[in-house]
């Protein structure tokens, strides 16, 4: 099979297309032919050395495919990677059936990141009706999806931060109420403005100056979630949070991933909405097992909206000169 391999970290020129022996399933595992891989932001950050794996590695956390012991569709979440092949070895735990109504475009694209936003709003969160929501990169693969599921589940003022003004307006189509510039120096006054006098749940995937943002403002009893690791913010005390009277939660797939019932739960309620039209995942590009660097790039540039997947049987066709 073909699959892109990472034998050193650096740059996106490090992934390189090789011929491999298709995986050997272990106990509790089966084999996926692939059709879809999605490309997330850690694998960008297990490429570049930030978050040490063992190399040789293949990346690509979620992939959807066929399963080779029964032919059935499945969306599969890939803890230890290997997503980037024509074959995944995927654990029976992490998979899911993925219903004929929904295409694998929106399976790749909703598993990963659909489940991490519900987590973000509903577990860790705990949104409730009528509640102002803000959510940082919001044009991204977890962002928009939030954005429709705040939506969804009942909140009340809706708030997207994007960095473009591009990215703004499509956050703004996708149901925002107010679209915000994450750079903008007043962005703790507009954060207020847009919500009301406070935002009650925030959801932030970016880390750094967006967190002290975002803490700030919180209205009391406000809720900062935090999604991955994206640096560090400005030390925030326990005085500080109580005085204000707000909390700070962090939310890893990894629970979820880990809880069978849970997953599923969470799992087929996205299919569920995917299906009613409700939720809508946006694939920015699908590009080739050949094109990864590139996709890779895209992404570290903050120049993609939504969902990039790989389709692993596409060919890169060389133009004739």
């Amino acid at each position: 099979m073909r699959a892109v391999l990472l034998r050193r970290t650096g740059g996106p020129e490090v992934l390189r297309v090789e011929d491999v022996p298709d995986p050997v399933p272990g106990v509790g595992e089966s084999l996926i032919d692939v059709s879809l891989a999605g490309v997330n932001y850690e694998d960008l950050e297990f490429r570049s050395g930030r978050h040490p794996v063992p190399l040789p590695a293949r990346l690509g956390l979620d992939a959807v495919g066929r399963r080779r012991g029964d032919g059935r569709r499945v969306a599969a979440l890939l803890r230890e990677g290997g997503g980037y092949a024509q074959v995944a070895a995927a654990v029976d735990a992490y998979t899911v059936e993925v219903p004929a109504e929904v295409d694998d475009g929106q399976a790749a694209a909703l598993l990963e990141q659909g489940s991490t936003a519900y987590g973000a709003l509903v577990l860790a969160g705990r949104l409730q009706p009528g509640e102002s929501v803000a959510v940082s990169a919001a044009a991204g693969g977890v962002g928009h999806l939030a954005i429709q599921l705040a939506r969804l589940q009942g909140a009340g003022r809706v708030v997207g931060l994007a960095s473009t003004a591009d990215k703004r307006r499509f956050v703004e189509r996708l149901g925002a109420d107010v679209a915000l510039d994450p750079a903008a120096p007043d962005l703790v006054d507009q954060l207020r403005a847009a919500s009301g006098g406070g935002v009650d749940l925030f959801v932030d995937s970016v880390g750094a100056g967006v967190l002290r943002s975002a803490l700030l403002g919180l209205a009391p009893f406000g809720r900062l979630v935090c999604i991955g690791w994206r640096g560090r913010p400005d030390e925030v005390t326990t005085e500080e949070l109580a005085e204000r009277s707000v909390g700070c939660a962090g939310f890893w797939m990894r629970h979820v991933v880990d809880n069978r019932e849970l997953l599923c739960a969470i799992v087929d309620r996205l299919f569920e909405l995917a299906v009613r039209g409700d939720l809508v995942a946006q694939v920015d590009r699908i590009v080739a097992l050949d094109e990864i660097g590139a996709a890779h790039a895209a992404m570290a540039a903050r120049a993609t909206i939504g969902k990039i997947l790989i389709d692993v049987n596409r060919e890169v066709t060389t133009p004739a000169r």
